[in-house]
């Protein structure tokens, strides 16, 4: 197995092969994060560049430290402190940053699409996407099948269920295009405004019942209800939505008792999700922080280092 795309856009595109060879050399980076010395020198040399001109906590953070547990020289430009906030358009702040010769540009942005643009005015620089839009977040749907296949030892014969809203989710999104690639059972509840029948389309079981979509569950995913989207009253308000989504423990020991709980963050305690669940035994939420920083390093190591292999035994400071 290898991984001989030039860029990771999204999980679209990538064959089960591609995604099996992905979360088997991020398990390897695994390792790295465990010892006293978080450091290879795998990526010496090499220029990243984190151009987030959206707001990011963990991507972000775990970009920059993968790069820098890789080695890499790791600059660090967000929607605040650019000249987008003068006016520049991405096209031009692309372009000036193309000039200064970086190795790759891990990109979020808000419009769907920005990071296929990034591939087409800088050809020789690998671009990650970090998120673009309504469109995928292909690094979060990595991490969080690197987390299920560690819990649960496969990624095969699954049933997971994507809570909340899912229709304005690219972490949904990529990780529906994953499951469905691996043949899982990928199920959507939420109200009927935001669990559109067009998830259908996709072979996702579409539900408005949180009770019915919930048994046979072997992973319950919280997605955030985007406060930066409530003018759009797809919910007449949060407190509602609660009253019928709310996941909370004894509604999953009731429905789904061995299920095990994910949300990609950052999550509003009592609207999506309890504090009881969220910080309960069942809970992998931030077993996900973690392993997003291996899903990180192995995306970069793979992109930008030119090869297909990684031992860390050969790769000691």
């Amino acid at each position: 197995m290898s991984y001989n795309h030039q860029h990771l856009l999204g999980i679209s595109g990538l064959t089960t092969d591609e995604i099996f060879f992905l979360l088997e050399t991020s398990q390897k980076f695994v390792e790295i994060s465990e010892r006293s010395v978080k450091k290879v020198p795998a990526l010496r040399g090499k220029t990243i560049v984190n151009l987030f001109l959206e707001p990011s906590t963990r991507t972000r953070t775990s970009f920059e430290i993968a790069g820098k547990r890789l080695s890499a020289d790791v600059i660090n430009i967000s929607g605040s402190s650019s000249s987008t906030t003068k006016g520049e358009t991405l096209i031009d702040t692309v372009l000036n940053i193309k000039s200064m010769r970086p190795d790759v540009i891990v990109l979020r942005h808000a419009y769907s699409g920005s990071c296929e643009l990034l591939k087409k005015l800088v050809p020789n620089t690998r671009i990650i996407n970090a998120g673009d839009g309504l469109h995928e977040h292909p690094t979060q749907a990595l991490l969080d099948a690197l987390t299920i296949k560690q819990e649960l030892g496969t990624l095969k014969d699954l049933t997971v269920t994507l809570v909340g809203d899912a229709l304005r989710s690219r972490v949904a999104r990529s990780n529906i295009l994953l499951h469905k690639t691996l043949g899982n059972k990928v199920r959507v509840v939420a109200p009927p405004t935001i669990a559109h029948s067009h998830f259908e389309d996709l072979g996702v079981e579409v539900f408005y019942d949180l009770k019915k979509a919930l048994p046979g569950s072997d992973v319950v995913m919280s997605l955030r209800m985007k406060h930066e989207y409530q003018k759009d009253y797809y919910v007449p308000n949060l407190d509602e939505y609660a009253v019928n989504f709310l996941l909370t423990e004894s509604i999953i020991s009731k429905y789904c008792p061995s299920a095990k709980i994910l949300a990609p963050g950052p999550i509003n305690r009592g609207t999506e999700i309890t504090s009881e669940l969220a910080d309960g035994p069942r809970s992998l939420i931030f077993k996900q922080v973690t392993n997003g920083v291996a899903v990180r390093m192995a995306v970069l190591f793979l992109l930008v280092a030119g090869k297909n292999d990684y031992s860390p035994s050969e790769e000691e400071v």
